[in-house]
């Protein structure tokens, strides 16, 4: 039997933002403290902003400070600290594909400084777990919830999957590419699509659905630059393509909390 372990662990703070790659992490009930809890969204509007629309939002480095906010910094751009909204902060009506919900803004300055880098007027939100929006109970439990994340808390790939495709394509794919939070080594090239519970250190997790893919695989994660051949997702679409869609990584649920860390076991309980 092949010894599975978490091989890399990385959060996003601000949704279509660059990654950040961790050694250890706490899990909440959220998914990885921090990820995915900032979003950018038209001003106009309050539609969430993605790097499918602006691939440059690829190129923006948002990180937490030690103050609970986010710092951001991009090219040509003087770094900005915001801070992490009041509770009774100004309250901005979002919508994130079907859902709506109403949440904090993070005030004028980091909406100017961002509006200015992507070209476009937005404004800068962030969600306190109080706010979280409810995963499709299709595969969930009720009371199951998601920050800015697409439709679940946690996404898994596994090295051989990814060095699989690789070797389709016939060059080296990046696995930022693909946005996980988890990557596990040891396992078998597409061992994930017949998990359906696993344990990482002491914490439990179900395997929800597999995760499928859209055009955002075809960005390079440092430049944002368009794949010429539409590469992986052509290849993907070879062998991976159901019912219309392309999946590509497992969608998580965890089922309790704790510390993850760079190196622990991962062991498949069904």
């Amino acid at each position: 039997m092949l010894l599975m372990q978490l091989a890399a662990l990385y959060r996003y703070p601000l949704k279509s933002g660059q990654a950040e790659r961790l050694e250890r992490v706490n899990l909440e009930a959220l998914g990885l403290a921090g990820d995915r809890r900032w979003m950018l969204v038209e001003e106009a509007t309050g539609r969430f902003l993605t790097q499918r629309l602006l691939p440059q939002m690829g190129r923006i480095s948002a990180l937490y400070n030690a103050a609970g906010g986010l710092t951001l910094n991009a090219p040509g751009c003087t770094r900005l600290d915001v801070a992490l909204p009041e509770p009774d902060a100004e309250l901005r009506g979002v919508t994130v594909w079907r859902d709506s919900l109403r949440v904090p803004d993070a005030g004028d300055a980091a909406a100017e400084w961002l509006s200015r880098f992507i070209g476009r007027a937005c404004r800068l939100v962030q969600v306190p777990e109080s706010r979280a929006r409810q995963v499709d109970t299709g595969y969930a439990q009720v009371g199951d919830k998601v920050a800015f994340a697409d439709g679940f808390p946690l996404l898994l790939i596994g090295q051989a999957s990814l060095d699989d495709l690789s070797a389709r394509v016939g060059r080296p794919l990046e696995m930022l590419r693909f946005r996980p939070n988890l990557v596990v080594q040891g396992s078998a090239p597409y061992a994930e699509d017949s998990w359906k519970r696993i344990r990482i250190g002491g914490v439990e997790f179900d395997v929800a659905k597999g995760c499928s893919r859209c055009i955002l695989t075809t960005l390079d994660p440092q430049t944002g630059e368009r794949s010429a051949d539409r590469e992986p997702l052509t290849t993907l679409k070879t062998y991976r393509e159901r019912e219309g869609d392309v999946y590509f990584g497992q969608n998580l649920l965890p089922r309790g909390v704790g510390e993850l860390r760079q190196g622990m076991a991962v062991e498949v309980l069904e």
